[in-house]
């Protein structure tokens, strides 16, 4: 078996440890070096006085992290995905950095979770700030399920083991396949890929892209599981999907590699000035897109789950900012709501969220202008 327990008394929730020719094919990795894996750059988890930076953003966040009432949500069902793309590109955030994407005739589904925590525990941990908006009974099977690494948020092992009922392959980072198995994902359907390797799945092809971040489940950090952000590209579309990451050169290359994209996923909240190297800030996350040569951008990872001191809604007023001054093609769709990229006016966000910001009030600046039910940017060159 290429993965055992931790011992035989751990939860299952924590996965299992890479064992035999798993982790003897991470050993080997030229990014596995002085026994874990390492980072595509120096990056500390934290920054120096962390315990101050961070006590003084949750003060200023105070009632501000939670929204003021119930997210509009798009309830999708069965019957709308069943009807045909136009385009042979569309996709469906479904919040947090789950997104649905149908692409050239195969689905791809990207780090779900259907779970109301982000948690090892149902009893506590952060909860859904709002409902998935697509009942699991209503997905439509999955071609490929994609996963970034393996935190909580992001590798949920109810979910997991929902999808392993269904007829579904699994692409992840080195190392994931260990806690995949665990949960009754046979092994001849995943496929386990390090940074710069690809893979075809389905017909399309994934590629493992460097990221700037690190993995973690259960009481201590392994070194021998990977994270990783994603280039998927069939016949006539290609997307991205960042996982979690901090700001890095590496998107330049990614871009110049395997750009440009149809359709850029990039995490755009959750962040803090605590941890500044493994999270990326709205404004980063812009600058990813434009350095991978993205079309449109899809901020994730925001307005589900309260990970980090900012307000609710402060990731999507600072991406419409920073792709209005950077004339970035931006979707920030309700979520549920199906979108096809070629069809979406990128230069125009409807600032849906201000219906239920804690302090709506906060985000108005000239009056005049801010009676547009729009929000404009610049449209990309």
């Amino acid at each position: 078996m290429a993965g055992h327990f931790f011992t035989s008394s751990t939860p299952a929730v924590f996965g299992a440890r890479p064992a035999g020719e798993r982790l003897a094919r991470i050993r080997r990795s030229p990014h596995f070096r002085d026994g874990a894996f390492q980072n595509p750059v120096p990056t500390r988890r934290g920054s120096p006085g962390a315990v101050g930076k961070m006590l003084r953003a949750q003060k200023a966040a105070a009632g501000l992290r939670r929204p003021a009432g119930a997210i509009p949500l798009v309830t999708t069902s069965a019957s709308d995905f069943a009807r045909a793309s136009l385009t042979g590109l569309r996709a469906c955030w479904l919040g947090h950095a789950t997104v649905l994407v149908e692409m050239d005739g195969v689905r791809v589904l990207f780090d779900p979770i259907w779970s109301t925590r982000c948690s090892p525990s149902a009893a506590f941990g952060p909860a859904r700030l709002h409902a998935v908006p697509v009942r699991f009974a209503d997905l439509p099977d999955p071609d490929v399920v994609v996963i970034s690494h393996d935190h909580y948020d992001h590798l949920d092992m109810p979910t997991i083991r929902a999808l392993a009922r269904r007829d579904t392959a699994f692409v992840v980072p080195l190392g994931i396949g260990a806690h995949l198995e665990r949960w009754g994902i046979a092994a001849d359907r995943i496929t386990e890929l390090d940074w710069h390797e690809a893979g075809e799945v389905a017909g399309l092809t994934f590629t493992a892209t460097p990221a700037r971040h690190y993995c973690n489940r259960g009481a201590r950090v392994l070194g021998t599981v990977l994270w990783a952000s994603w280039v998927v590209a069939g016949p006539g579309h290609r997307v991205f999907h960042s996982g979690d990451s901090g700001y890095f050169p590496g998107f330049a290359r990614i871009g110049r590699e395997h750009g440009p994209f149809d359709l850029t996923m990039i995490q755009a909240g959750a962040y803090a000035e605590a941890w500044p190297e493994v999270h990326l800030h709205p404004e980063g996350a812009v600058q990813a897109h434009a350095d991978l040569g993205g079309g449109l951008m899809l901020p994730i990872h925001w307005g589900t789950f309260d990970l980090a001191p900012h307000a609710w809604e402060e990731p999507a007023e600072r991406s419409v900012a920073a792709a209005r001054a950077m004339g970035t093609d931006l979707v920030i769709p309700r979520p549920g709501a199906l979108f096809e990229p070629a069809l979406v006016d990128g230069s125009a966000v409807e600032p849906w969220w201000r219906e239920v910001a804690a302090e709506p009030s906060r985000w108005v600046g000239d009056a005049a202008a801010e009676k547009a039910e729009r929000v404009t940017a610049v449209p990309a060159a």
